[in-house]
């Protein structure tokens, strides 16, 4: 027979472990309770999110939020954006200081089955790299007793390490907190490179005095999935994020667009059409949410070639191609589930 002791300290553990259980599987219903999603970001960074001149967030990261916002409430500005470091963002989650995290944060099996959160479904493929001053080295193992600037809590950090250790290459790491932190010291020349994934590097060029003399390298040293996390132990909010996530991509494959979705949900026989755009109810019935949930995103937000469009299109400063962001049927990476 366990001792009182014992028992008393199970029946606690019992207690907490149903309790925090409860709280999580009420996110979707704290949200609305709130009238708000709080969601987290990057501490800025062009074409994921940096605020405008007149301080107002832009970038993909910040428009999935909004996008979100309109699946809950059929309302982008009811998100609230905390803006979190890379050594701050999972804590911040775990603590419930946000409600879900997009920003830029690589899906991997260790944060997978060891933080406690859970992520979600991919929706951007990059890849580790370089950035140098214009002329300096032609590829990275030229690189010898170079100083790089890294940002510390990011995947980052020992892909720079396992690549210089498999060339038996020493390299000089200098961290840093936050991405604009290290694009500072590169432009200073406290570093001779800043290492990270190749579009974040694309959004830091695009926002430098003279663009023209800093080069990204072309080798790629990773696979860098980003996904939205949540806390674990939430089936139902895990759903809503997940399929809201792929309804941005299913309507960039059916066509359906923010200028023609309330022509296609008023005249379209396609059955898939039809259920994305809440004409027949399943979807939205089976999330819990407003039948006209993805065509409310869509016509707020657009799809996702839409919004990938206004953060690195050729209309944009950085204008960064598709590339693995590229729909599977035009040689991408992305795929919608079938949302049936």
């Amino acid at each position: 027979m366990l001792g009182r002791g014992i028992m008393a300290a199970a029946a606690l553990a019992c207690a907490l472990f149903s309790t925090t259980t409860a709280r999580a599987q009420q996110t979707l219903e704290a949200i609305k309770a709130r009238g708000q999603l709080v969601c987290g970001i990057g501490t800025g960074v062009a074409g994921f999110g940096l605020p405008d001149s007149r301080g107002v967030w832009q970038g993909m990261d910040v428009d999935l939020c909004r996008g979100l916002a309109v699946a809950i409430f059929n309302d982008p500005a009811k998100v609230r954006f905390v803006p979190l470091s890379s050594s701050t963002r999972f804590t911040a989650l775990g603590a419930g200081e946000v409600d879900v995290l997009f920003r830029t944060s690589t899906q991997t099996m260790l944060r997978d089955v060891t933080l406690g959160l859970r992520h979600v479904v991919t929706y951007f493929y990059d890849g580790h790299g370089f950035i140098v001053r214009a002329g300096s080295v032609a590829k990275v193992s030229e690189m010898r007793d170079a100083t790089i600037c890294l940002v510390q809590g990011t995947t980052n950090e020992q892909v720079t390490a396992d690549y210089f250790r498999s060339i038996n290459t020493p390299f000089r790491p200098v961290l840093f907190e936050r991405t604009d932190q290290a694009a500072a010291a590169l432009q200073a020349g406290r570093c001779d490179s800043f290492g990270t994934d190749a579009s974040q590097l694309a959004g830091v060029r695009s926002t430098m005095p003279k663009p023209a003399d800093w080069t990204i390298l072309p080798e790629r040293f990773s696979k860098e999935p980003y996904g939205a996390y949540i806390r674990r132990d939430d089936q139902q909010w895990f759903d809503v994020v997940r399929w809201y996530t792929t309804a941005l991509i299913e309507a960039e494959e059916q066509g359906v667009t923010q200028a023609n979705a309330e022509e296609m949900r008023r005249t379209s026989t396609n059955p898939n059409t039809r259920r994305l755009l809440g004409v027949t109810p399943e979807l939205g019935e089976a999330l819990k949410l407003d039948r006209a949930w993805a065509y409310n995103i869509i016509r707020a937000m657009g799809n996702y070639g839409e919004i990938y469009d206004r953060s690195w299109g050729p209309e944009t400063q950085i204008n960064l191609p598709r590339g693995p962001n590229e729909l599977w049927t035009r040689g991408g990476l992305v795929y919608a589930l079938p949302m049936r």
